[in-house]
């Protein structure tokens, strides 16, 4: 009797073994698949994160990081001579061109001028011969509808087609530059506009410029065919030289290209304003 006790007990006890042994292994397996599951899910999520990341976030940043460095290259002139905009970069001028920062560096410039020119005719001379000298393209003018179907410089300049296009003399006046013209108007300083526009587009420079809202300008400089040639630099010097030597006094001179304010004869202060569309040497 004894020995089938025992006999009986061991079975029992084997029997607990043996159950606790599969129901550990089955919660092995169940901790395993979940556990690989889980952590496969996690990893796969994680690197498709990563790569959605790299093509949605680092690649268009960088690019676009390329091309606030390369319009401060142009704004600083540092990048020179260039002929159209880098491709990849053209989808980044379209939207500076276009969105609200072109406007507010605009403005900017038109309020130092300002704020410039009235601090300086409140103690000026009265003469009538304080003189400020303007260009006309992407200064006074815009040429925005021009280029928005020349994919705003990033096509190579096509001198006929523009030339067709200030026939047209529907370029509209750039807001601040008007607002400044306006101020220097009242302020009584005598305004020269000196443009790389040849003598043969006079009629149409003027029709827009008055179209435009421009008005009471001392003389409007446009190249002549003895300027033919000559780089916009010492073409614009030669012009400006001119005005100093009928006795004016260039108080500010204000351009979009670089070479409207370097040389000589710049004037007092000059005002540059922003152009990533094109380059004028």
């Amino acid at each position: 009797m004894a020995c089938l006790l025992l006999n009986i007990n061991a079975l029992f006890i084997f029997c607990l073994l043996w159950c606790a042994r599969l129901s550990y292994a089955a919660a092995e397996r169940s901790w395993k698949i979940f556990h690989d599951d889980e952590y496969d899910w996690v990893s796969e999520q994680s690197t498709a994160q990563k790569r959605w990341e790299l093509k949605q976030e680092r690649i268009p940043q960088e690019t676009e990081s390329y091309c606030v460095a390369w319009r401060f290259g142009v704004e600083t002139n540092t990048i020179r001579l260039w002929t159209q905009v880098p491709s990849d970069c053209v989808e980044y001028v379209q939207n500076y061109m276009v969105g609200s920062q072109y406007s507010r560096d605009l403005q900017m410039v038109a309020n130092e001028s300002i704020g410039y020119a009235s601090t300086l005719m409140a103690s000026g001379s009265g003469d009538g011969m304080d003189a400020w000298v303007f260009d006309i393209d992407e200064t006074l003018l815009s040429n925005l509808p021009y280029y928005v179907v020349h994919q705003f410089g990033g096509e190579v300049f096509d001198n006929s087609a523009f030339n067709d296009w200030v026939d047209l003399a529907e370029a509209p006046a750039l807001a601040s530059s008007y607002r400044l013209y306006t101020s220097l108007l009242e302020l009584g300083v005598k305004i020269f506009l000196l443009t790389g526009r040849d003598e043969t587009q006079r009629n149409a420079t003027q029709k827009n410029l008055v179209r435009a809202g421009y008005h009471t300008w001392e003389a409007l400089l446009l190249r002549g065919t003895d300027d033919h040639g000559k780089t916009a630099v010492l073409y614009k010097s030669e012009k400006r030289l001119k005005i100093e030597q009928d006795g004016f006094r260039i108080r500010g001179n204000s351009g979009d290209q670089w070479s409207d304010v370097y040389g000589h004869a710049t004037g007092d202060r000059t005002f540059k304003l922003p152009n990533p569309m094109y380059y004028i040497a």
